[in-house]
């Protein structure tokens, strides 16, 4: 609740039960997830709102969405992911981008657009990019809109236990697959905190996780998190117990012990947070 108002985030549409159903969906708890039967890719985009004590709307009617949101919200704030530009008229449009992955901010629909719409850039990782990276994703924000520019870094609890550890990646899911990013935050942090080791999950993989391995094969070492089905979530579950590793590091926005609850190995979380360097910052644009 930024400066004592009441926030609710509007996600973009995520339905894929009936959508008749799901014409306005409201998110408070972790119990409303369960009730929604909500996805791990709608987890992983619902769950740190709620995390924060921020409400979340989604659904499939947005007009109808955002009367509800009015209601009890003095600031709506629309959350579009990469997969769209806003459905509504914004007074303050950000738009992250990502130096892991530089010259995306201006390769892709929707996020050329919105790097183009947007009031306020927020260039996030830097702390773990390479300088050249981030040098092209500033070149390319000042070619197609110059605003502000504010950094996030890397946050562990607990890295010292990553040090030495044979250590299974978990990474959020669509990202690595048609995503096409190579890496998350789970392998930029177990590499940066002194891993011994990235563990292989394929040769451990059954069900459905052996086949999105075969279907997308550029993954590499690491686990994404597929939970499209309750299939998915038990074939996700199988394979990270069967892999032989000390430790894993989780790189989805959700606490996955919530959907998958009978991990065996340890787990460490792996979170990005806002430090903000130079001015203007955001707190100041908003």
């Amino acid at each position: 609740k930024g400066m004592g108002k009441n926030v609710v985030a509007v996600r973009h549409p995520m339905p894929y039960g009936d959508l008749a159903k799901q014409k306005v969906q409201r998110f408070a708890t972790y119990e409303d997830l369960d009730l929604h039967d909500c996805t791990i890719e709608e987890r992983e985009e619902y769950e740190p709102h709620i995390d924060c004590g921020v409400i979340v709307y989604a659904g499939v009617d947005y007009e109808a969405i955002l009367r509800e949101a009015e209601k009890e919200a003095d600031v709506i704030l629309w959350d579009g992911g990469n997969n769209d530009f806003s459905f509504y008229k914004t007074d303050l449009y950000i738009t992250l981008v990502d130096p892991h992955r530089p010259g995306h901010e201006v390769k892709y629909h929707p996020g050329e657009t919105n790097l183009r719409l947007a009031d306020v850039v927020v260039i996030n990782k830097i702390d773990t990019a390479n300088a050249s990276d981030v040098l092209t994703v500033r070149q390319n924000i000042e070619a197609a809109n110059p605003k502000a520019v504010v950094a996030s870094p890397l946050f562990v609890e607990e890295y010292e236990k990553i040090k030495g550890k044979r250590v299974l990646v978990i990474e959020d899911g669509p990202t690595l697959t048609h995503g096409e990013m190579k890496y998350g935050a789970g392998v930029v942090a177990a590499r940066k905190y002194g891993a011994a080791e990235l563990v292989d999950p394929r040769p451990w993989a059954v069900g459905t996780m052996a086949a999105t391995f075969e279907k997308y094969p550029g993954i590499g070492t690491l686990i994404p998190a597929m939970g499209y089905s309750g299939q998915q979530v038990k074939d996700l579950e199988a394979t990270i117990n069967a892999v032989e590793c000390d430790l894993v590091v989780s790189g989805t926005p959700i606490d996955l012990t919530r959907v998958c609850k009978n991990i065996k190995h340890p787990m460490l979380r792996v979170r990005y947070e806002l430090q903000e360097i130079g001015k203007p910052d955001l707190a100041d644009e908003i």
